[in-house]
This record gives structure tokens, C-alpha cells and sequence, in this order.
């Protein structure tokens, strides 16, 4: 069990303690249920009524509500921030992999790192690159020249096409796919044939990809990712996408190919991006938000249909398939109105 003092809470949350530096806990809980042992915080001021009875350890708070607090307070600027630094320094997950299996494969020419750990199972070809403090899961597959930066993670079954390059301190999550093929075809007649996708794809550092996402390679350039991008689960990006630094997608998200997003960007899940457009720095779409055209400026989009009863559905169904009919009869009556003004 990991446990800090308050003392030490204090040097990795930035914030003021008021209480006891000796006390010691080892877990975080939200108010609710929080007991001795427990950090616990407050995020929204709306429920700052039930600090008073809150039983953990010591309450991350902003100043304006320290006086509220009845056990040991650390006001820090941002409670929900300083909650994300101790759980980080709390937190016991094990390790994808711990040293070196004797079943991983690993080309004779791959270049390994200090302290690199392998998985059982675990395919390393030729030519491949790892950084110093990188860990490979167990079952995963890095294909040949790809390089992978100092202290990244790849959790099971991560599949890495070759030339792919993965920047430091990146944390890949299990099933994922980076550097498959794009979906490129031209047709001749009726018959499908392939293009062969000749680009990479290229990943900054500090990025964390989810569960299931697949990431394809470039056609001719390479697909990107900048630095400190965060990607949820099963997620599709496609051919010669580039996502800018800082920007969050969401989970069950389509990104088709050519498509530019800025830095600082906020997706909703199960958004579907047109390809060949651009999205600007600091945009936000909505969850379930269909983008068909470029954005060119800073601010909040939505789209779709919220929830209806099926009833209330059906009727927005009908309206929507007569909305043509509508715009023609109030043209005609448009026309119909300027004829008796003119007379």
C-alpha cells in the first residue's frame, strides 16, 4: 500500500496545508464516502454544503471554502487538478511488463535500452529502436525500424507497424493499432485496386491512446499526433490526419483522412469528422457532433438529434422529410407576395 503525509500531499499538489503535516493517508474517495486515510476534494462549489461532514483525512479545496472544512484542509488552485497529481502519486497499477520474458522475440539488431521491459510473447523486428525505461506488454508487436521513445508504456496486444515512431513518456492502452494501412483504393471498372501507403505515422510525446484505436499510416506524408494529445477508446483516425498539441477526442470518434485539427482542441465521443477539411485551434464539438465542412473559428459546435420519445421522433422524422415541399410552396407564395406589391 502506498501511503504519503499531509506534509507531502502539500509538496505535489503546489498547495497550503492547514492541519497536521504527520497524518497520513492512502487513497482518494469522494466525500461521500470518504474516511480516515482518505484525500478527499471539492470540484464544484454546488455541493460545498456537505464539507462540513465530509470524514476524510484532509479536503483539497479552493481558498473561498477552506473555513468550510472541518477536518485538515490543502487549498490548492485547482482541486480537481491536485486530485489528478495524487492519485497519480497513490496509484498501484502493476506494470505492463516486468523485466524481459524468455519468450519475447527480439531481432538481433533491435536496439534495447536501459531497463527495458518485455513481455511475454512480445515480437520485436528488425531494425526497431527503444528508449531507456520503455515497456513493451505482454503479446505486443513492433514492426520493423519503428522507434519508441524513453519511458513510454504499450499495455497488451499493441500492434506497431513498421517506420512508426512513438515519442517519450506515451502510454498506449491494450488492442490498439498504429500504422495500418489507409483506406486507399482507386477504381478501374468496377475493380478495387490498392494503393500502397507508403507514409508513417508519427506521435509526439506525452500522448495516451485507448483501447481498440487504430491509427493509420500516410499515403505519401505521414500521419501525426503532436505532443500532450490524449485519445480515448476505439477510435478511428484515419490516412494523413494531423491532430494538434493539447486537443482531447473521445471515445467511438471517426477522423477521415487529410483532416487537420488545431492545438487545444476539445472532441465529443462518437464524432465523425469529414475528411479534407481543417478545424481551428481551440474548437469544441459536441458528442455525436457530424462535421462535413472546415471550421474556421474558435468556439463551441453541436449537431444531431437529442433524444425523443419514439412518438415525438416520428413526427420530427415526417416534418424533416416534408422540409423541401414546405420551402418550395413558401417560395411560391414569396413570388405570389411580390407580384401584388409590385401592382
Amino acid at each position: 500500500m502506498s501511503t504519503l503525509t499531509l506534509a507531502e500531499l502539500a509538496t505535489i499538489t503546489g498547495g497550503e496545508l492547514y492541519g497536521d503535516r504527520d497524518a497520513v493517508v492512502s487513497s482518494v474517495s469522494p466525500m461521500e464516502r470518504a474516511g480516515e486515510g482518505d484525500v478527499s476534494f471539492l470540484s464544484n462549489s454546488k455541493y460545498s454544503q456537505y464539507l462540513a461532514d465530509c470524514k476524510a483525512t484532509v479536503i483539497m479545496v479552493k481558498a473561498s471554502e477552506r473555513d468550510l472544512c472541518s477536518s485538515n484542509v490543502l487549498v490548492v488552485p485547482d482541486p480537481y487538478v491536485a486530485f489528478a497529481r495524487v492519485a497519480q502519486a497513490l496509484d498501484l497499477t502493476p506494470s505492463p511488463a516486468v523485466d524481459i520474458a524468455k519468450t519475447a522475440v527480439i531481432a538481433d539488431d533491435a536496439i534495447v535500452g536501459n531497463n527495458v521491459s518485455i513481455g511475454a510473447n512480445a515480437v520485436i523486428e528488425s531494425g526497431v529502436e527503444l528508449g531507456d525505461d520503455v515497456v513493451i506488454g505482454a503479446g505486443c508487436f513492433i514492426g520493423k525500424n519503428a522507434k519508441i521513445g524513453q519511458h513510454t508504456k504499450l499495455w497488451s496486444n499493441v500492434s506497431i507497424y513498421h517506420n512508426v515512431v512513438i515519442g517519450e513518456h506515451c502510454l498506449v492502452q491494450a488492442n490498439t493499432v498504429i500504422g495500418s494501412d489507409g483506406f486507399g483504393y482507386a477504381n478501374e471498372k468496377g475493380e478495387w485496386v490498392k494503393i500502397p501507403q507508403l507514409g508513417s505515422v508519427i506521435i509526439g510525446n506525452r500522448v495516451e491512446i485507448g483501447a481498440c484505436t487504430t491509427i493509420d499510416r500516410g499515403a505519401l506524408d505521414d500521419t501525426i499526433i503532436e505532443d500532450n494529445v490524449i485519445l480515448d477508446n476505439q477510435m478511428q483516425i484515419a490516412h494523413n490526419v494531423h491532430i494538434g498539441y493539447g486537443t482531447a477526442i473521445a471515445g467511438g470518434t471517426i477522423v477521415a483522412g487529410s483532416t487537420s485539427i488545431g492545438k487545444y482542441c476539445i472532441i465529443g465521443g462518437a464524432a465523425v469528422l469529414n475528411g479534407h477539411i481543417s478545424i481551428a485551434d481551440g474548437v469544441t464539438i459536441t458528442g455525436m457532433g457530424m462535421v462535413m465542412r472546415s471550421i474556421e473559428e474558435k468556439g463551441v459546435y453541436s449537431s444531431g438529434i437529442p433524444l425523443q420519445t419514439n412518438k415525438e421522433w416520428r413526427k420530427t422524422a415526417a416534418r424533416v422529410h416534408r422540409i423541401d415541399d414546405l420551402f418550395k410552396r413558401l417560395r411560391t407564395l414569396e413570388k405570389q407576395s411580390e407580384q401584388k406589391t409590385d401592382v
